[in-house]
């Protein structure tokens, strides 16, 4: 990973020989820059390009480290569609172009503006744009090596006018470190990152990190605990390199436990839709839909490498592909989930659902235990998602979890911190919808349509989980409420909605870090 490295002395980093080989500078005013030597070169550079307050410019400047310096405006910051992103963006762009022009060490400097809470935390949002778009896919790492794939060595971080010091910078390698391995996991292509594959990768992340990990990979024992999720994998057996597992991950913090997260993460290593083949070219990129269960491993590895105090996080990952084959779960069948619900399939392409339900019903029986519970299910769920609200994060509460404001409160933190949610609600029709048309039947599992031509597409998918996990008992009327907070990010998990060819962006690590542990974040 890339080091980050805090900067006390400006004047003495910017300069040649100052240990750095370029200067990238993020600020919404370009004109307002009081450093020398760098006002002088921003006011030549404005005298001869109009557009130099709002476009990236790279500049020979002889008298600065390496000779490069990097001009990068975030644009306006006062409109009322303006976000602390602004900052990650321009860092992103920045710090790729210096890369790109040779520089191994780049300095970032960024210019915050004073008095505005929505930017509170732009150095930080700053500071892991930057960093964080560096990361190349594993594979081309793999392939090339590490030092041509990624090789900045250090980034040099300081605010004009403020301060990033070192415990600040290395809670931000920390977080960084969770949003590479979120990346890493959900990028990679199916083979490479096929289920035993993937296990392998947390095994290795985890290690030596006092995470506890347990694989269970028995056939026997899969179906037994988790028929639903076996009935995705069921064709993908006859083929040892695309068997599935259940990842189960424990990280507790010193002290009295106040709080005990429970995550089910949705790990389709592929899907092909199964007997409800997904066709006219739409499996590509199939191999993103791991991004709920890389997410998960990535916000364990960043928390157990935080410490916080008084937090116990339970994870359970079902990582699975969805082949088509003979032995293909198809539609109408009708299987009894973990809970006892008896599920009748709608349409196979809807198996993420089917995974989740049988993770969140185990991490249902462990909540009632546990004290502060909190279940959450992350899943690159449903293209409704995307189409709903486009590159957000969505979240939907039930009753107990809407009563301590989990949604909102992820979604003060996504704003604060540049990994932005939109919230929704679960309503009666989207129970309405899963309703059984039998006896023979508790739930059905999907309609026969794709999520982007059903209405209220990414909420009834929920409406489904509390039914099938056994979890619509403990809603506010039950005996023994459970908060349980659900959270699609079908249109947030890749960069530009692009399954196929965008980067994944380890979203929403950041905001669960910042709304779901107290503190772990800074104050």
């Amino acid at each position: 990973m890339v080091n980050l490295v805090a900067v006390d002395r400006l004047d003495a980093a910017i300069v040649k020989d100052g240990g750095f080989d370029a200067v990238v500078l993020v600020t919404p005013e370009p004109a307002a820059i009081r450093v020398a030597p760098l006002a002088a070169l921003i006011a030549s550079l404005r005298a001869s390009d109009a557009k130099a307050d709002s476009q990236l410019a790279f500049l020979p400047a002889p008298e600065l480290a390496g000779g490069r310096f990097v001009l990068s405006p975030t644009g306006p910051l006062d409109r009322d569609h303006d976000d602390v992103r602004r900052f990650a963006d321009a860092a992103r762009v920045g710090v790729r172009r210096a890369r790109d022009a040779g520089s191994r060490s780049p300095l970032l400097l960024i210019a915050v503006p004073s008095g505005d809470a929505r930017y509170r935390r732009a150095a930080d949002v700053a500071v892991l744009g930057g960093v964080g778009g560096l990361w190349e896919p594993l594979e081309a790492c793999e392939a090339l090596g590490s030092n041509a794939c990624r090789p900045t060595e250090r980034v040099g971080c300081a605010v004009i006018g403020g301060t990033l010091d070192a415990a600040t910078l290395q809670r931000l390698h920390d977080v960084e470190a969770g949003l590479a391995a979120a990346r890493d996991l959900c990028g990679t292509e199916p083979e490479r990152m096929a289920p035993p594959r993937f296990a392998e990768y947390c095994q290795d992340l985890f290690a030596g990190s006092g995470v506890k990990l347990e694989v269970v990979r028995d056939r026997m024992q899969l179906e037994r605990e988790y028929p639903l999720l076996s009935a995705v994998a069921r064709a993908s057996q006859g083929v040892d390199r695309h068997r599935p597992c259940v990842i189960r991950l424990e990280w507790a913090g010193e002290g009295a436990i106040e709080r005990t997260l429970l995550f089910a993460g949705k790990g389709l290593t592929y899907d092909t839709g199964g007997a409800d083949l997904k066709a006219g070219g739409v499996m590509a990129g199939m191999s993103r839909d791991k991004g709920g269960a890389a997410a998960v491993a990535g916000f364990l590895h960043t928390v157990a490498r935080l410490r916080p105090r008084g937090v116990r996080v339970v994870a359970e990952l079902g990582v699975v592909r969805n082949s088509i084959g003979a032995d293909a779960f198809v539609s109408d069948e009708i299987i009894r989930s973990h809970a006892g619900v008896r599920v009748r399939i709608g349409n196979t392409d809807a198996e993420g659902r089917l995974v989740l339900a049988d993770l969140l019903s185990h991490l249902r029986e462990r909540a009632l235990r546990e004290t502060g519970p909190r279940l959450l299910s992350v899943a690159t769920l449903t293209g409704h998602s995307g189409r709903a609200v486009g590159p957000y994060s969505i979240a939907l509460d039930n009753g107990p979890a809407r009563a301590l404001g989990i949604a909102e409160t992820l979604g003060a933190a996504g704003d604060l911190w540049g990994d932005p949610f939109e919230i929704s609600r679960l309503r009666r029709e989207d129970f309405d919808f899963v309703a059984p048309r039998s006896r023979a039947d508790d739930v059905l599992s999907c309609n026969n349509a794709p999520s982007t031509q059903t209405n209220r597409g990414h909420q009834f998918p929920m409406a489904f989980l509390a039914i099938a996990a056994g979890l619509s008992a403990h809603g506010a009327n039950g005996s023994k409420p459970l908060p349980f907070t659900h959270v699609d990010i079908g249109g947030s998990a890749t960069e530009g909605l692009d399954w196929q060819h965008g980067r994944p962006t380890g979203r929403p690590v950041v905001a669960f870090l910042a709304g779901l542990v107290p503190g772990a974040l800074g104050a």
